[in-house]
């Protein structure tokens, strides 16, 4: 099952990769030569189909649990000033997405989207300590009664050049659905209140959908 943001991206690639082969297959006399090109091509086609993969994902909705909203690796745990819409201290929990990751981005509650907002920026390379606040993003705030707001930014990194947002502000989010994409490689950031109980050690895998980042007691 492959993501919608990559539907036309797949048929172009397909073209190419068609087109290429029957291009190869007239020109390219030498039979090593001709072999290796098109296993470069092919090779090059399932990393493309495997980006924009959308696995289905096995969500058990609790309104106590934020859940982590993209595949990756947990960079960041620490208390913050968030300056956007709380202003105010909170636990940020980044992770990080690599191109090899799923890049679907997935409401971590369920709740009203209170917030959600797009910033033009930067491409600073996503680990960078200000890509946060200075490069391409989106924010989006969800609200729920169990586990009060949850803030989560998209944001774009130095290959990845798209983030797409669904979160349309006054509707209703459910915990583990598709929220967004971003396309090659970047990170979300979660800001949490300070009594969350952080369930993530950095540098631990989280899946989105599934893994538990914090509780709320």
């Amino acid at each position: 099952m492959f993501h919608k943001e990559g539907h036309k991206i797949i048929f172009f690639t397909l073209v190419i990769v068609v087109g290429s082969f029957f291009l190869i297959d007239e020109f390219i006399t030498n039979e090593w030569l001709r072999t290796g090109l098109m296993i470069a091509i092919l090779i090059f086609f399932i990393l493309i189909l495997q980006f924009f993969r959308n696995p289905k994902r096995h969500t058990h909705a609790d309104e106590k649990h934020a859940l982590s909203p993209v595949d990756g690796k947990v960079v960041v745990i620490e208390e913050v000033m968030e300056n956007e819409v709380f202003k105010d201290k909170r636990i940020q929990v980044s992770v990080f997405m690599s191109p090899i990751n799923v890049h679907v981005t997935r409401y971590p509650i369920s709740g009203n989207i209170t917030y959600s907002k797009y910033h033009p920026g930067k491409y600073l390379v996503a680990w960078h300590p200000k890509a946060s606040e200075e490069n391409e993003r989106t924010t989006v705030v969800v609200e729920n009664d169990g586990f009060g707001k949850v803030l989560y930014r998209q944001i774009a990194g130095a290959m990845a050049k798209r983030i797409v947002n669904y979160a349309i502000k006054d509707s209703t989010a459910i915990q583990g659905a598709d929220s967004g994409f971003i396309k090659f490689g970047s990170r979300v950031d979660l800001f949490l209140p300070l009594d969350a109980e952080i369930k993530v050690k950095l540098n631990q895998k989280v899946r989105g959908g599934e893994s538990i980042i914090a509780e709320m007691k």
